[in-house]
């Protein structure tokens, strides 16, 4: 049964503190599985998709043709939202886009910035037995609008050897130029280093289980990664004019993900904090995943109860939540007030599910407190920014001695004297 816990009994580390599988023993199934991938390639992928996903392939790369006779299968009605998702996906994020910009000054001086996008990036979808066609759109839509040259995509395949149409699917409206049937931390080292069938990507973009978190830090410094997600959080702060059956339902779609994800009310009425405890204990039973539910609310729920809003506001700050649903009656007057969230959802008529799946904002969010001091998946994941400088040789001569004094007192000779060499005759 969830907690529920006046102020004074908060302690956030508690809260962030909820990873009990050790990261130890996946870190060195990740090395063993990228020192093999580097050296033998295809061969490592073919061996491990037999060993972990029960299936004999003779090639990797899935063709033209399979592609499109899974969007031919998936369902219509799923499509068309599908479709609409991604032109909500695509208009928010074609606002992130950013420009280079140059300062002509006086005397001969220009200086500037280039905006250049990543030539490859890799994506992981997590599949087999489940589908996340959500995670193609939101990873991939960004990429493709910051003007990267080539989206490979990795994702396990089924029992059949199939990738999930909903997958292929939403690749091929994303714009996806490569999808290769392979996962876990192979994938990931096969995006880093290249094989025979997969290039070598710039970066790795995706959420994975921790053998893929593990994989995807081990390789960092080869390629960039966008993130290493921790298990999913949402965070309700709502008054006693909501519907306890609806807060109840919120926290919970969260809860359904993994043990180990966290579902925090923080609210100023304990009559509501009492009837949203009840109604998680009627919700959780009728839930096909309703043992993931129960030990996540059990281990890691809470309910808090604060004095007024702005208290509630100042504890989430703290806890930096993935998602962070603010059901009051006025949430734009918390808004300025929030400093601390990966996704803001603002009133009583919008559930996290809508993010994750169709208002456009990016649902590759920051996990385990680090909202702190970092944002959404987007645009910016896929570009590199690079200054550039112009002096004539009269702008140099006007700070010439200035600047050799500066690299002087740092006891850089050489830096001082690259400068005093442009005006010996």
């Amino acid at each position: 049964m969830i907690r529920i816990l006046d102020t004074e009994d908060v302690a956030i580390e508690d809260i962030l503190k909820r990873e009990s599988t050790s990261f130890d023993e996946a870190d060195k199934i990740a090395a063993d599985v990228i020192a093999n991938v580097t050296a033998n390639g295809d061969k490592a992928l073919f061996e491990y998709c037999e060993r972990f996903d029960k299936v004999t392939l003779t090639s990797l790369e899935v063709t033209a043709e399979e592609i499109e006779e899974a969007y031919k299968a998936v369902d219509a009605e799923l499509l068309e939202t599908m479709k609409k998702a991604a032109e909500n996906i695509r208009a928010f994020h074609e606002k992130q886009v950013r420009n280079g910009f140059a300062i002509t000054e006086k005397d001969g001086i220009v200086l500037g910035q280039k905006i250049t996008p990543i030539e490859k990036a890799g994506l992981y979808v997590p599949g087999g037995t489940a589908s996340y066609p959500s995670t193609v759109l939101m990873n991939a839509i960004p990429a493709k609008i910051a003007g990267v040259s080539e989206i490979v995509i990795t994702t396990p395949p089924q029992k059949d050897g199939k990738i999930a149409p909903p997958i292929l699917a939403a690749a091929k409206i994303a714009g996806v130029d490569r999808i290769f049937k392979v996962g876990g931390a192979q994938a990931i080292a096969a995006l880093a280093y290249g094989t025979e069938s997969i290039p070598k990507v710039d970066k790795i973009v995706g959420p994975g289980n921790v053998f893929v978190a593990a994989a995807k830090r081990r390789v960092y410094g080869i390629v960039n990664i966008d993130m290493i997600a921790g298990p999913s959080e949402i965070l309700v702060i709502a008054d006693g004019k909501c519907d306890p059956a609806v807060v109840a339902a919120d926290l919970l779609s969260q809860a359904e993900h993994d043990k180990n994800a966290s579902s925090v009310l923080i609210t100023d009425s304990r009559a509501l904090a009492v009837q949203v405890m009840n109604e998680l204990e009627r919700q959780i039973p009728l839930l096909p995943r309703n043992e993931i539910c129960r030990a996540s609310i059990d281990n890691n729920g809470k309910i808090i109860i604060v004095n007024d809003l702005r208290e509630a506001v100042k504890i989430s700050n703290m806890i930096a939540p993935e998602h962070l649903e603010v059901c009051v009656e006025e949430p734009f007057a918390l808004l300025s007030e929030i400093k601390n969230a990966g996704s803001i959802f603002l009133g009583r008529n919008c559930p996290e599910a809508l993010g994750d799946y169709f208002a456009g904002p990016n649902h590759t969010l920051p996990t385990n407190g680090t909202a702190r001091f970092s944002s959404p998946l987007s645009v910016d994941d896929f570009i590199k920014k690079s200054s550039f400088i112009y002096y004539t040789k009269d702008a140099l001569s006007k700070v010439s001695d200035g600047i050799q004094k500066f690299a002087e007192s740092e006891g850089l000779s050489a830096h001082a004297r690259s400068v005093a060499q442009r005006f010996e005759k």
